[in-house]
């Protein structure tokens, strides 16, 4: 069995200690060092070349976000995923821009730990679920598409959560490209999200599914943005 090899990064020992016994009940995953700040973990990582490397952001010296920065720039196969207790957008951002591979919350369940370092070993993008939605609401409030509190909705008619989102988006006329950057997701899988939206909706084209949009109360008929098929 292939096991990801993961460097933790935070000053607080007792934490990186706790880690280390969460992750150790994982069979797929092995933590190959500890590091207490920014600097260190950049030469950790040079030497140990993990496959994901955990980063505290809030650290004493070098910050985790300049940390994230300089493993990406020299070792641009090595995830870096963001594990921190600031639930703010604009941290958030700053960790993407940084090129972080996920951002994940200290106060996690610790199934969804685990489950964000494979999906960053993938070279998938994980992302705290409330601030996905956070996102998709300061877009909507941005660009005055919709009413922040109609963002996410309880899903219906066998959509997700996640494919009703795509499909709002979708039907503003957003890009799959645009869909894949706004939600943090590769364009492989918003077309895979797109794929299923039509077909679980008996869908034939975007023309469609706007009007599908409309009829469902998903946005109001001067909101949609009808693109070329």
């Amino acid at each position: 069995m292939t096991r990801i090899r993961v460097l933790i990064t935070d000053d607080h020992t007792l934490f990186r200690s706790g880690l280390r016994l969460l992750l150790s009940n994982e069979p797929d995953i092995a933590v190959v060092g500890e590091a207490g700040d920014g600097a260190e973990a950049i030469r950790l990582a040079r030497t140990l070349r993990p496959d994901v490397v955990l980063m505290d952001i809030t650290m004493p010296g070098m910050s985790g976000l300049d940390a994230t920065r300089a493993i990406r720039q020299d070792l641009p196969e090595v995830r870096v995923l963001i594990l921190t207790m600031h639930e703010d957008e604009g941290y958030l951002r700053e960790s993407l821009r940084a090129g972080a591979s996920g951002y994940v919350l200290k106060r996690a369940a610790a199934t969804e730990l685990p489950a964000a370092i494979r999906a960053a070993w993938r070279g998938e993008a994980f992302i705290y679920p409330s601030l996905t939605r956070a996102l998709v609401r300061a877009y909507l409030e941005a660009v005055g598409r919709m009413p922040p509190e109609q963002v996410v909705r309880a899903a219906f008619d066998g959509l997700t959560e996640r494919e009703l989102t795509v499909l709002r988006l979708l039907a503003l006329g957003c890009t799959n490209q645009e869909v894949a950057d706004l939600l943090v997701l590769s364009v492989k899988t918003v077309e895979t999200h797109r794929a299923r939206i039509m077909d679980k909706l008996g869908l034939k084209s975007r023309a469609d599914l706007v009007r599908y949009a409309i009829r469902k109360g998903l946005l109001e008929s001067d909101q949609a943005i009808s693109p070329s098929e």
